[in-house]
């Protein structure tokens, strides 16, 4: 690949959430957009849970983030915008 692409395009880091426990995600979440925040935009993969999405949103309001919320196709995401 050229290297004036991959200067140009980066791949957003990525959280999946499929297989956490709802207790075990604030804390996650909270650890990964720290240790990813200069590499913003991030992508959290949620699901179609909706506990599972208030949980990711309520962390990133607190720590003042601003994020979307999936897409017309897909609702299961969430992108970590700064």
């Amino acid at each position: 690949m050229p290297k004036r692409f991959q200067q140009k395009h980066h791949i957003s880091p990525i959280l999946d959430l499929h297989g956490f426990k709802h207790i075990e995600v604030e804390l996650v979440v909270e650890d990964f957009i720290f240790k990813n925040q200069a590499m913003l935009p991030l992508k959290i993969i949620t699901g179609n849970s909706d506990k599972m999405k208030l949980i990711v949103k309520n962390v990133l309001n607190k720590h003042d983030f601003t994020y979307s919320e999936g897409d017309y196709y897909n609702r299961g995401y969430i992108d970590v915008l700064n």
